[in-house]
């Protein structure tokens, strides 16, 4: 069998880059996987059974204390509370450039989705049902963070997770500029986000899987769900990597 060079010389690289800047874990800096073996025991998966259907918070299945009934979306599934280990996992990805966290941000979801579908929306129908998507979009980011990132997380994150679901990517959403989000409040939230996000491609229809890194108080999620069902998609299901709470 002939040798295939550039996949030779791939490898003497990212053997090499092993070498310099060897694997550390995002959470404790332990060498050798992105994420080693006692943090990933300790990540706090949220028990989609007892997760609020509409917000996706922990333990809010019967009250939720994060919202305030249903939300645009028919279901919000989150995969894990933030804290230290998913704010890394999101933060190494987007901020350090650590691109292999894509996968592991979208595998994430993907369990979460594959648990919240043997769990009721509040339609009564499951959270998440592969085969009533038509196609997964994104949260994406601003101009000025691509600018300074010079790529999209999200993209990247949604990219995997379309591989490992099989359900179709859209790249359908644009982003206006806002405030910084993290200094405001659930209200003046909402506020900063009405109007910032649009839709870019025919929607029509369509039964979407929106996905987006964190959930906070949910506007931007809000927001983009709005923005979609506006245009026309007969419905929206929202995914995250964490959920604050």
């Amino acid at each position: 069998m002939p040798l295939d060079p550039r996949g030779l010389a791939r490898r003497l690289v990212q053997g090499s880059e092993e070498m310099l800047w060897p694997t550390r874990c995002v959470s404790c800096d332990m060498p050798g996987e992105l994420i080693c073996e006692e943090c990933r025991a300790a990540m706090p998966w949220i028990r989609q059974q007892f997760a609020c259907p509409n917000c996706g918070a922990p333990f809010g299945a019967l009250t939720c204390t994060e919202c305030d009934g249903p939300w645009e979306a028919r279901a919000t599934i989150c995969a894990l509370g933030f804290g230290q280990i998913s704010a890394q996992m999101v933060a190494f990805l987007k901020d350090k450039h650590e691109l292999r966290l894509a996968g592991v941000n979208a595998a994430a979801i993907a369990c979460a989705l594959d648990e919240a579908s043997s769990w009721p929306a509040a339609d009564g129908a499951p959270r998440f049902d592969a085969s009533r998507v038509d196609a997964l979009c994104f949260v994406p980011a601003t101009a000025a963070a691509y600018r300074r990132r010079g790529f999209d997380h999200m993209e990247l994150v949604s990219r995997e997770l379309s591989r490992f679901t099989g359900i179709p990517l859209m790249d359908v959403l644009v982003r206006g500029s806002a405030r910084d989000q993290r200094t405001l409040g659930k209200e003046d939230r909402a506020r900063n986000l009405a109007g910032s996000v649009w839709v870019c491609d025919d929607v029509c229809g369509m039964r979407l899987l929106l996905v987006d890194d964190v959930v906070t108080t949910g506007a931007t999620m809000r927001e983009a769900t709005r923005v979609l069902l506006s245009r026309g998609a007969a419905e929206v299901t929202c995914a995250a990597v964490a959920r604050v709470w």
